[in-house]
């Protein structure tokens, strides 16, 4: 068996195969390739397919690979969480290591591995290859998961994650949480706790999975900016994985998201046609279950009792069940399949944005300098609401989802000095993010630690 090349350092990276988790991977694979690594990103098959029709293939002079899943997801049907789960558990791990000590290719100095991903961990460590993390999400996330023993230690939650009490609030485990300010959560919103008490059961081992393979790892490059709590982060070198935040990334690569959806850029033309600030930009993302047809009728009736323009997008006939007939019957509001978001929320027509609190829509929103209105749903969405609402008061929490709820909450956001100031705010967030201060200083420094690592490791 030959020697394989090492003249420069070849990296591969795995994410979770969701929208909001292969965009920012896909953000670092563009820095790292512009650092002089060479750069591999590795999909699941349906994954790589909708990449490719997208124009992803090769993005960004990064190569793209497609790992078999074993799944069978035509078109744009997407598989649900435990079928995603089952086929990186079992199915992918062998093609996975094929590609790692493939004879043919340089030899790859690191797997870089979305900890949602964390089936490729102890893949890269049968094949001996070094492992970072990467989160996609906020740092505070990533702690809340990590507190989970604490939690259970604490009886706030059963060895199972389910509440031991839905009313009583964490301020017991607040310091182990690190949410700053007056940011809480109730034990009925932490990121386990999805569906049915079957799956936030399922939920809470695939989580508890994950932490165990996380403690192999020694780095942990993070999606986020360095003081997202408003003050810079201080990490030990002694804790694993050692947090480092990279981003936003976004904000890092100036080159825009690749939908693994066809957007309808009609919006774009209807959005022209209004004045600054006046439409309602709304969103729930790509992963969110559809909501129920009385919730949707609730949010239609509230858009029209608000009397403001709105862009709505509904992703398929199962989100569009409930809306009232011939809604919305007049130029007062669009409803499209898919947007192209980033450039919906360029516009200046776009006053405020209603959101479930996805973490890539809330950078997006900080970067376009847009206030939010907040219904989070699931996972991470109620730290990063938290965050939005208590911590950095760029957006208001939606009291329900009732059309009072929805009419209130847009004037509130639109019409009220409450509003004005979550617009200096999210201006001010805006250049402490993208600006050249300390945290973005921080940031850079992350990456360039990083960076020397994988050097070291070519020697």
């Amino acid at each position: 068996m030959g020697q394989r090349r090492r003249s420069r350092s070849r990296i591969v990276l795995v994410p979770f195969p969701a929208q909001g988790h292969v965009s920012p991977m896909l953000h670092l694979a563009r820095l790292l390739h512009a650092s002089g690594l060479d750069v591999t990103v590795a999909t699941p098959d349906f994954i790589h397919r909708r990449l490719v029709a997208a124009g992803g293939g090769g993005d960004g002079g990064c190569r793209l690979v497609s790992i078999p899943s074993g799944l069978d997801a035509e078109g744009d049907a997407t598989p649900d969480f435990s079928a995603i789960e089952r086929a990186m558990e079992s199915h992918m791990p062998p093609h996975l290591e094929r590609l790692l000590l493939d004879e043919e290719e340089e030899a790859v100095t690191c797997v870089v591995v979305d900890l949602l991903a964390s089936w490729a961990i102890p893949v890269a460590r049968r094949c001996g290859v070094h492992v970072a993390g990467f989160w996609p999400a906020m740092l505070a996330t990533f702690r809340i998961i990590s507190a989970i023993p604490e939690l259970i230690n604490r009886g706030l939650i059963s060895e199972y994650g389910s509440p031991v009490n839905h009313q009583e609030q964490m301020a017991a485990a607040e310091e182990s949480l690190t949410l700053a300010g007056q940011a809480k959560l109730s034990t009925k919103e932490l990121p386990w706790l999805v569906g049915n008490p079957a799956t936030q059961r399922s939920r809470f081992i695939f989580w508890l999975r994950v932490l165990e393979r996380a403690k192999s790892v020694q780095y942990l490059l993070v999606n986020s900016f360095p003081d997202e709590s408003g003050q810079l982060e201080q990490s030990s070198h002694h804790h694993h994985p050692r947090p480092l935040p990279i981003g936003p990334l976004l904000f890092s690569h100036r080159t825009a998201n690749i939908s693994m959806w066809e957007a309808d850029r009609s919006c774009l033309r209807w959005l022209q046609q209004h004045p600054p600030g006046s439409v309602v930009y709304v969103s729930f993302g790509s992963w969110v279950a559809p909501f129920s047809p009385e919730k949707i009728a609730e949010i239609a009736f509230g858009l029209e009792a608000s009397g403001r323009p709105f862009l709505w997008v509904l992703k398929d006939d199962s989100w569009r069940a409930g809306l009232p007939p011939g809604f919305p019957g007049s130029r007062a509001g669009m409803i499209v399949s898919w947007a192209p978001q980033e450039e919906v929320l360029r516009s200046p027509a776009v006053g405020c944005y209603l959101t479930h609190c996805g973490w890539n829509s809330t950078l997006e929103a900080i970067q376009y300098e847009k206030r939010l209105l907040c219904h989070p749903v699931a996972g991470d969405q109620f730290v990063n609401a938290a965050f939005i609402v208590k911590v950095w008061g760029i957006g208001a929490m939606l009291d329900g989802a009732g059309r009072s709820a929805i009419e209130d909450g847009i004037r509130r956001a639109m019409a009220s000095d409450e509003g004005e100031e979550m617009q200096a705010s999210v201006e001010r967030l805006r250049r402490r993010v993208m600006g050249d201060g300390e945290g973005s200083s921080k940031a850079i420094e992350n990456l360039q630690c990083f960076l020397d690592r994988m050097k070291q490791n070519m020697q």
